[in-house]
């Protein structure tokens, strides 16, 4: 008895219809790209008059600003290549700023940084033990995580800093707030940084542009923003050019394959988790190191947006670091009163409105067109007839962008096929 393995194929026209390849990012293209958003910035501050889109402080403020957000995002990626949604990066974030303002008024901020990596590594710990041991749903326990966080880091915050007669109470601390710590060391190049800043005053097209952004990368730049751009180039190394992150990956796309080649999911899981949420923690070990107190409500939602700055990336390092600086632009704008430079870009957005729907009437997608014809329309009678933006709109700006962003890089994303997907071992024997 012979049994026929072959598959039927169908005959359909659809079937036999060729597949287009999808254009690669290639380092011309990306140089390209940044080359032409220089201009563009440049060409619009010049017709805005708003100097803040390229000047070095606001950049100094961006670049401190996406380091939280890109840790949790790229924390983010670790979980998600090995299959494990993580909702849980908030909660993460929240334990690795707690922990960091514990121990950092008493040791310092290197010990505060490294206080908020366990934190956040044992949330992690926590989250690998549900999702992947005991096979809870992944966003079930990232929500559950972000909670008990939450309730936790209030309830501790009173017990420890606020205590009546105790050390920290003494030293500054209270039911809300650590004792302040020390600053964080920083560093700048001397010499060159004083000869971009002053190129930056001349305002001359895109060569102060420049300057003012380059400048912002060697004028007191925090330590742990050099440990964070390390983190970004080591986890590319790690996860694409290892044999550990092959098999990392592999639990993500397809575990039981992966089982049979001999590789034990479990603990790729549980170590990308862990991982996970020590570079949430770290991130918001960040942001109390940065203000040099811990805060109740701190993260202030930034674990969500890193998780959207993953998603924009595609589950890659370097796209997670451009998502990251976006949103740490507009995220740095509510702090240096950003009304003008948010309404320079509602031009800025009306112009690129107006491209992309020349693109969707060039692909025959025409009531998209025309949808962003409108939108494009509206926002340039709303930049006409005003002359700034107020400050709650520039305080929802990264919110807004993450939609936006995520609503147009939808189209183009690959997460890894087997995520969120409750695996159990030798479930493909």
């Amino acid at each position: 008895m012979s049994t026929n393995l072959t598959a039927p194929v169908d005959q359909s026209p659809h079937h036999h219809k060729p597949r287009t390849p999808r254009a690669k990012l290639s380092y011309p293209k990306v140089l390209l790209i940044i080359s032409g958003s220089l201009i563009l910035l440049s060409l619009l501050r010049i017709v805005t008059g708003a100097t803040n889109l390229t000047g070095s402080g606001q950049y100094t403020a961006a670049l401190n600003a996406a380091v939280p957000i890109g840790l949790a995002g790229l924390g983010g990626l670790w979980a998600e290549r090995s299959g494990v949604i993580n909702i849980g990066l908030e909660g993460m974030m929240m334990l690795g700023a707690f922990s960091a303002g514990a121990v950092g008024w008493q040791h310092g901020p290197w010990a505060a940084a490294a206080a908020g990596v366990v934190g956040g590594a044992l949330g992690g710990l926590l989250h690998a033990l549900a999702t992947v041991t005991f096979g809870v749903d992944h966003i079930i326990s990232g929500v559950a995580i972000n909670i008990m966080a939450l309730g936790l880091t209030q309830f501790l915050a009173k017990l420890w800093f606020g205590a009546d007669g105790s050390a920290a109470a003494a030293a500054g601390g209270n039911d809300k707030q650590s004792p302040p710590m020390p600053d964080m060391p920083t560093f700048t190049i001397p010499g060159l940084s004083d000869w971009l800043y002053s190129i930056e005053q001349h305002h001359w097209f895109l060569v102060s542009d420049v300057a003012g952004i380059a400048g912002s990368l060697v004028t007191n730049v925090s330590w742990l923003t050099v440990v964070t751009a390390v983190v970004f180039v080591l986890t590319f190394f790690v996860l694409w050019r290892s044999a550990f992150g092959l098999r990392l990956r592999s639990c993500g796309e397809g575990p039981i394959a992966a089982e049979s080649l001999g590789v034990n999911v479990y603990r790729y899981k549980y170590a990308a988790v862990v991982v996970s949420g020590a570079l949430a923690g770290l991130g918001g070990a960040f942001l109390a190191i940065y203000v040099h107190i811990y805060q109740d409500g701190q993260t202030g939602g930034r674990g969500y947006i890193g998780l959207a700055t993953m998603i924009f990336g595609n589950w890659r390092p370097g796209g997670v670091a451009m998502g990251a600086g976006l949103f740490g632009f507009m995220d740095a704008l509510q702090l240096r009163g950003g009304g003008p430079t948010v309404h320079a870009l509602l031009l800025l957005l009306a112009v690129l409105l107006v491209g992309l729907a020349l693109w969707k009437f060039r692909g025959g997608q025409r009531t998209q067109a025309v949808i962003s014809l409108v939108a494009a329309a509206l926002l340039a009678l709303w930049y006409a007839t005003t002359d700034t933006v107020p400050l709650e709109i520039v305080g929802v700006a990264p919110y807004i962008a993450t939609l936006l962003v995520l609503s147009l890089a939808a189209q183009r994303l690959r997460p890894p096929k087997a995520i969120g997907k409750i695996y159990r071992r030798g479930q493909g024997k």
